[in-house]
């Protein structure tokens, strides 16, 4: 049990670090052609590297739940499980459809409540859209969960196989049923379980798999964009392919490597980092709406970058904190 807490907490806290990434250099995707060809493959080299991280919170999710093997009882799975995290999404939601209508013009009262409007089936701020493929997946991990208990190990990587033969069809953009959200999320699931609980792939196989699908993600988005003329990711960034879930992969079974390695004060203040790893994700837009809005980015973005990140990073650590302080607002942040 002691391996587990200190595995997920190392891939909790890299994960959040990461998706910060991502927004931060968000200005610099269209920038192509704008800026300095040199800053913008930075830019663009920094996204590449970070795709993993949303894929990754999902497979921490997948393999604390299909390991769970205590009865399933579905009052406390739709309070405990689905509620804790679909009753913030909603009150979030609401604030940051409000933010979505601020701008140094002033505040646009109807553009927020059109954003409000749209809510049930687009996201009300770029970052909660993760929630929207994310929740749906609590009704598909009793079924696995079923499955991976009832089932032998051959049965359970036979299916993660199957997926994974799924996502390399959605990458080269062979489209069918197979294409659906919830089947190439739900993947990630089984993948979590399969690497955690199973250790398959190894660390010796994912870990060149993993490089090889990094610098592909990135020399593939680069050469497309320079010979379009403009930004060009095809599927390559996506979080549905098999680039995506080999660099996921690797990532998960390096963090369990990794937390051996550190010492326990480390492992310690990453363990509180981990805490709020969710309020980090959902509050780290509060602070970057101004770096965005006022556009300080001032220098090149191989200093702006994990400039802004650190900084961000670190305030919403500190709001996510302050708000799990008080038993009214910890709800807030699970």
């Amino acid at each position: 049990m002691r391996e587990k807490v200190r595995f997920f907490d190392v891939l909790r806290c890299v994960a959040a670090v990461a998706v910060v990434v991502i927004h931060v250099l968000g200005p610099y995707r269209d920038q192509f052609g704008i800026m300095p060809d040199s800053g913008w493959i930075t830019a663009t080299t920094f996204n590449s590297f970070s795709r993993w991280a949303v894929p990754v919170f999902i497979m921490i999710t997948g393999a604390l739940m299909l390991t769970d093997t205590r009865p399933f009882e579905l009052g406390y799975y739709v309070r405990r499980r689905l509620g804790k995290v679909l009753l913030p999404f909603l009150v979030w939601s609401v604030f940051y459809a409000w933010l979505s209508g601020v701008s140094l013009a002033g505040f646009d009262s109807g553009l927020a409540f059109e954003t409000l409007k749209a809510l049930p089936v687009h996201e009300t701020y770029y970052h909660l859209g993760f929630f929207y493929y994310f929740i749906p997946l609590y009704f598909v991990i009793p079924f696995l969960r079923y499955f991976v208990q009832h089932y032998d190990r051959q049965a359970t990587l036979a299916l993660t196989l199957v997926w994974l033969t799924l996502t390399t069809l959605f990458l080269f953009k062979i489209d069918g049923p197979w294409s659906h959200e919830l089947v190439l999320y739900s993947g990630y699931l089984l993948l979590g379980y399969c690497v955690y609980q199973l250790r398959w792939p190894s660390l010796k196989w994912l870990l060149p798999l993993g490089i090889v699908g990094l610098l592909l993600t990135d020399a593939m988005v680069l050469s497309n964009s320079f010979a379009a003329g403009e930004y060009k990711v095809g599927r390559w960034m996506s979080y549905k392919t098999l680039n995506t879930a080999l660099i996921a992969a690797m990532v998960f079974a390096l963090g369990r490597y990794v937390a051996g390695k550190i010492s326990e004060g480390g492992l310690d203040k990453l363990a509180f980092m981990s805490r709020y790893s969710l309020g980090i994700y959902l509050l780290h837009p509060i602070f970057l709406w101004p770096v965005k809005a006022y556009d300080w980015y001032f220098l090149p973005p191989i200093l702006m970058i994990p400039f802004w990140t650190v900084i961000i990073t670190a305030l919403a650590l500190a709001a996510s904190w302050l708000l799990a302080r008080s038993p009214k607002t910890a709800w807030l942040v699970p």
